[in-house]
């Protein structure tokens, strides 16, 4: 490996300023660098400024795209949050139906949200030919949900896979994209791997739906700021003093989002986000693998975007002047307009560090933006964290009184340990149980069978881990790399493993049986020679129980396949198998045994062709049936009790 991925990369760096450099040397950076010596920090302030005034000029920047109204909302986006859409905040398995206000009430600890992102195909696309579009317009019910979430409060992001070129063809991306904005009254697109759209892309939305706001992924060109409303700030490294993002400096109403998904302390965004004046990403549930926040971090979130919203005029046009001096161990910003003044405080160190009141103006209200109470002669601004003083001239606005109310209900909590979440295992609705049943098949013997299990990591992990805990980008190959887990299974009995299920065994048991699912999406079994195919997890557990028997768990099923008499159907699909697991979060099963089916073109689906026995694939089950795919069959499992 050619480098180190708990360092940033060299293009993630802050970019340094050198007086005597050409200004255009700062167009490429993500974060302007401020200097270590506070000597430096007027001329770094002047040096700034001009490249700003020159890079506008040089680029002859336009910035109609910021004054329609419909899309004005961006500029105060302050939360986002990345959100599976099979999420269990969101959704809820045994009721079948979506749980918006139970999404937004948990997000209560972050000080509530202003967006959501719907993430919704990876990692589960190319299990079938369906293409990105079907995971979204095959949802039963999201378009109520999307009107929902807008009732709530929340704007809504739809997610765009540019890589998605190797499942089923429709349309063109941008026509596709267009209709599904259209269809959902999405309010941005976020462009995942993209940095920014094509211009042809950004006019046939805006057709679609005037005022929908684009998000691209790191660092956006200076020429696209013009039609991007906001971009991710993904992978930002910031300077020991903390420096200032040259987008949000070059256009003021232009919104980034701080994520570092796979740390576990998020100080650093937040410190960056709130000195200069923007927002942050909270995406705790990375694709199945729990990346929580801490309490501390958690309530600095709160407490920074209540004032955030209270203050938004403030901070995107009023007056800002960054890295100014407060005292050692701090660093502030400051944003005035008016008779109001915000001075944003950080505390990059590991103590406490009391600021002092500025004073001078006798006739204004001073509010600790830590407390929400009237600042005195200093207040406390806590370790890695922020704080700071709004002085307001006169009656001071409701909007900010609300604030100083409101942080109260977030105390400073220095507590920065990560939350750790349990992964279980679950098991499914009891079936009847039918008349015994021929029982043919695999006998796997009983006792402790060591296992080596070979998986792609992705970004999902196998089970409970979290893949990449504190690293800046986990580049390819390592992002998908080939790994292996060592198991081991202790069978208590004999268990036999059938031959895969027919399509003709399938639909003899709903015939026989009467059987009907909970929930219709996707179901329709026919007769036939091949494997069973169709069925989701309920569907295959209930056969399995009228067979006097039950799925097979992952071990089970690998164990069997390594003996002889293992067979594979024609065409070869994925095996359900009994490894439900969920940590409250997010929901997934191991499917064994791969598929004929091969979506080329990208690392990021679902491994392509059969695998061999050891292989695992960690499925995220979606609801309301979408995890029926016509490439996913199963077997049925019995435990051989020797008769007594």
């Amino acid at each position: 490996m050619s480098f180190n991925p708990l360092v940033p990369r060299e293009i993630d760096l802050p970019r340094p300023w050198a007086p005597g450099a050409p200004l255009a040397d700062l167009d490429d950076g993500k974060i302007l660098s401020a200097p270590s010596d506070r000597a430096q920090w007027h001329a770094f302030r002047a040096r700034i400024t001009d490249w700003r005034a020159d890079a506008r000029k040089r680029l002859g920047y336009d910035d109609a795209f910021y004054q329609r109204p419909g899309s004005a909302w961006a500029a105060t986006c302050f939360t986002v949050a990345q959100v599976w859409l099979w999420d269990e905040l969101l959704y809820d398995f045994d009721a079948g139906s979506f749980t918006p206000e139970k999404l937004v009430a948990d997000f209560q600890r972050f000080g509530g949200l202003d967006a959501v992102v719907l993430w919704h195909a990876y990692p589960v696309i190319g299990i079938d030919d369906r293409n990105q579009w079907d995971w979204y317009r095959d949802v039963p019910g999201i378009v109520e949900l999307v009107a929902e979430l807008h009732r709530l409060g929340l704007r809504v992001f739809v997610d765009y896979n540019p890589w998605d070129t190797g499942t089923r063809r429709s349309g063109e991306d941008r026509a596709e994209l267009a209709a599904l904005v259209a269809h959902l009254d999405a309010d941005g697109i976020f462009l995942d791997t993209l940095r920014e759209a094509d211009p042809a892309l950004v006019d046939t939305l805006q057709q679609a739906k005037p005022g929908v706001v684009l998000e691209g992924e790191s660092k956006l060109a200076l020429e696209r700021i013009a039609d991007h409303h906001l971009s991710w700030a993904q992978w930002f490294a910031d300077s020991p003093v903390p420096g200032v993002l040259k987008a949000r400096w070059f256009e003021r109403r232009h919104m980034q989002h701080h994520v570092r998904r796979w740390h576990r302390d998020h100080s650093g965004e937040l410190i960056s986000a709130w000195l200069n004046g923007a927002g942050v990403m909270v995406w705790e549930n990375v694709f199945s693998a729990w990346v929580g926040w801490n309490r501390r971090d958690a309530a600095t979130l709160a407490r920074m975007v209540t004032w955030q919203r209270a203050l938004a005029d403030v901070l995107v046009r009023g007056e800002w002047t960054p890295l100014v001096d407060v005292g050692e161990h701090l660093v502030a910003g400051e944003f005035v307009l008016g008779g109001t003044r915000l001075l944003a405080v950080a505390n990059t160190s590991g103590s406490d560090h009391m600021l002092a009141v500025p004073g001078g103006d006798g006739g204004a209200t001073s509010l600790d933006l830590v407390t929400g109470q009237p600042a005195r002669a200093e207040v406390c601004i806590p370790a890695h964290s922020i704080g700071g003083i709004a002085r307001v001239r006169g009656d001071v606005p409701p909007e900010i009184a609300a604030a100083a109310a409101a942080v109260a209900e977030h105390p400073h909590d220095p507590d920065a340990a990560f939350p750790h979440r349990d992964t279980v295992r679950l098991h499914g609705d009891a079936f009847p149980v039918g008349p015994p049943a021929s029982r043919t098949g695999v006998l796997v013997p009983p006792g402790r069978h060591p296992l080596t299990v070979r998986y792609r990591m992705r970004e999902t992990g196998i089970y409970a881990e979290a893949p990449f805990v504190n690293e800046w980008k986990p580049l390819p190959p390592r992002l998908h790399d080939l790994r292996t887990l060592e198991r081991v299974a202790h069978l208590a009995t004999a268990v036999r493993v059938s031959a895969e299920i027919t399509a003709e065994e399938f639909h003899s048991f709903v015939h026989h049986s009467g059987y009907a699912p909970r929930c219709t999406q996707r179901f329709a079994p026919v007769p036939g020679t091949g494997p069973a195919t169709g069925m989701n997890l309920s569907d295959a557990r209930a056969y399995a129980a009228w067979v006097g028997g039950r799925l097979p768990t992952e071990d089970e099923w690998q164990l069997a396949a390594d003996l002889p008499g293992w067979s594979r159907a024609r065409p070869e699909v994925w095996n359900w198998t009994e490894s439900e697991h969920s940590d409250g979060r997010s929901r997934f099963v191991i499917l064994k045994g791969g598929s004929a089916h091969a979506a080329q073109g990208s690392d990021w689906y679902v491994e392509p062709g059969p695998q061999s026995p050891d292989f695992s694939f960690k499925f995220l089950l979606p609801g309301f049936g979408l995890a029926r795919s016509p490439r996913i069959g199963f077997r049925v499992a019995w435990d051989e009790v020797a008769p007594t």
